[in-house]
């Protein structure tokens, strides 16, 4: 069957280690992931809306089309990481 997307939006996930972790789909909207380690994370479609990314590490993370709209994205590593198709409108902050 269908596995239903996780929802954590306005989670607090700060300093999470999330490392390789499958969050395909997940509604992350205005969760707080800062200084959280996303190294290698599947966020393939993901919604990370409005989410605080500070300082979080995102090395090699799969983020293609993943909506990153107005996400606070300060001092985060996005070294490696597959943009591909996302959605950064208002973004803070992103430098590739």
């Amino acid at each position: 069957g269908v596995i239903p997307a996780l929802d954590l939006s306005r989670a607090n996930l700060r300093g999470a280690n999330l490392t390789d972790a499958n969050l395909r789909g997940a509604n992350l909207m205005a969760a707080n992931l800062t200084d959280a380690n996303l190294t290698d994370a599947n966020l393939l479609g993901a919604n990370l809306r409005g989410a605080n990314l500070t300082d979080a590490n995102l090395r090699g993370a799969n983020l293609r089309g993943a909506n990153l709209t107005d996400a606070n994205l300060q001092a985060a590593d996005l070294m490696a990481a597959d943009l591909t198709d996302a959605k950064t409108e208002g973004a803070l902050d992103l430098t590739l």
